[in-house]
């Protein structure tokens, strides 16, 4: 496979999804081509079932195409074993979901530090990289809250946190503001926005949410597994 230019750093080649049900095949992704560059703040849009979150997840090495080519940095994740795949999305991949992800029997600092307890750095080192990700959505003076004594808005800026913590090239958000009110979701996005630009993380955002998605810089839409520009009334 030819290389990749430097300055991108996602390139989805010809990639089909499909799933079984029962007897069918049903079709997800239909030959979805895809480069994004280094830096930049991608959104993806389209109706319920179009495959967005589908697409994320490939792209996150979360689950696989059935045929085509995923490289991220360089790699080409789709030829990957599953336990290299998996040591590749703990250091490589930061996710933010819409429901959180906390585990509820862990403080703040916990749930933070559970991606970096898949890495070599001693206790102080671990200790040092989450208050920094824990100051930067900041929570440093929450760290020993568990999650039913936070908000939505702050249990979301902890999971943000813990996405950053190992300061991963790629950031993947699926509806980080779908369960938020208009206020918190403002101030997760308003995170969003400081992770691209001033510390140049690489953000890619599914979205129903137009003012959500007028954040991100470029905007993609899916419709029945096809990926095209945005209609000019998207937003």
């Amino acid at each position: 496979m030819h290389a990749m230019p430097k300055d991108i750093i996602v390139s989805v080649e010809h990639v089909f999804k499909s799933y079984r049900r029962g007897s069918q095949t049903v079709p997800v992704l239909e030959d979805i081509t895809l480069a994004i560059g280094r830096g930049e703040y991608l959104a993806l849009m389209g109706p319920s079932g179009s495959g967005k979150s589908t697409l994320l997840n490939l792209i996150a090495g979360l689950d696989r195409p059935n045929s085509g080519a995923i490289m991220v940095e360089g790699v080409d994740i789709t030829s990957l074993q599953e336990s290299d795949l998996a040591h590749w999305r703990a250091g490589s991949v930061g996710f933010i979901f819409q429901f959180y992800n906390l585990i509820p029997v862990l403080t703040a600092f916990e749930n933070v530090e559970l991606p970096l307890l898949l890495t070599r750095l001693s206790k102080r080192e671990r200790r040092e990289h989450v208050l920094t990700a824990l100051s930067l959505v900041d929570l440093a003076d929450r760290m020993d809250h568990y999650p039913r004594q936070l908000s939505g808005g702050q249990q979301q800026r902890v999971a943000i946190a813990r996405a950053v913590v190992t300061d991963p090239a790629l950031l993947v958000a699926d509806e980080p503001t779908g369960d938020l009110d208009r206020k918190s979701a403002a101030a997760v996005l308003d995170l969003m926005d400081q992770l691209n630009q001033e510390l140049g993380k690489t953000i890619i955002l599914v979205t129903h949410d137009p003012s959500a998605a007028k954040r991100a810089r470029r905007l993609q839409f899916l419709d029945k597994g096809v990926l095209s520009d945005a209609p000019q009334d998207t937003l």
